[in-house]
């Protein structure tokens, strides 16, 4: 197994409570993780070869000790997390103290004028702080003109390419992915490794909030953590399946 890379839902607590949302996640949401917990795991983690853990959730500034984990893992892990940014203003001071390696901000409706200057007002500030930045750009198939429509504000407001992860929905309402490079704007674009196909990552494992294991976040098949550890995680990880999301 030639894992590298770990995504951990911290939480699946999210004032958002989006319809979409693989997870489901809710305002009331919880964890089964303390701090501690998620630090002696990556740290484990990393001395197997693990290099960047990126945190979600749920919504990972709605988990308490977030800023404990980054501070623990700096230099530990290549660190980032993802925000849908509704906190991130008030947040901003902390976040900007602890320097995670990398924030990405989902823009969740692109046809929502309103979400769509506060994510790239949020993405130009924190890049602006020395904090690396960008925009994860969620585009439906029924809404392509939309998300082609923030796609041109974003790359208007000086977000490149390469900051910005279009992301096709999934369960319905799917694009095409000649219709994720329309919105694009070109045949190069980044998007998610599954995009041409479902099928495993040798290198990627998501760990949810209720420390069960999977090949892909938004998969259903999911294991248990025998242990927080290395041990535990390629445990869980052999013989596991993966189905498919749509």
């Amino acid at each position: 197994m030639q894992l590298d890379r770990l995504s951990i839902e911290l939480t699946n607590a999210c004032s958002k409570a989006c319809s979409f949302c693989y997870n489901a996640s809710h305002p009331e949401g919880a964890t089964a993780w303390t701090p501690g917990e998620v630090v002696a795991f990556v740290t484990d983690c990393a001395q197997h070869g693990i290099a960047a853990a990126s945190l979600g959730g749920g919504e990972p500034l709605q988990y308490p000790g977030l800023y404990d984990v980054l501070a623990a893992l700096d230099g530990v892990v290549f660190r980032s997390f993802t925000t849908n940014g509704l906190l991130l203003d008030a947040a901003m001071p902390e976040v900007v103290a602890v320097r995670p390696d990398k924030i990405h901000v989902s823009l969740h409706f692109p046809g929502h004028e309103r979400e769509v200057r506060r994510v790239v007002r949020q993405v130009v500030a924190l890049q602006a702080a020395g904090v690396t930045s960008g925009i994860n750009l969620l585009v439906r198939a029924s809404e392509l003109d939309a998300a082609t429509v923030a796609a041109r504000a974003i790359a208007d407001a000086g977000i490149g390419p390469e900051r910005v992860m279009y992301l096709p929905m999934r369960g319905a309402d799917t694009p095409t992915p000649r219709q994720l490079a329309r919105v694009a704007g070109g045949p190069r674009f980044q998007s998610m490794t599954c995009l041409m196909g479902c099928g495993k990552s040798p290198r990627f494992a998501s760990v949810g909030w209720d420390k069960r294991v999977a090949w892909c976040s938004y998969t259903t098949t999911r294991r248990p953590l025998p242990s927080l550890d290395w041990a535990g995680l390629t445990a869980a990880m052999n013989g596991l399946g993966l189905a498919y999301c749509g």
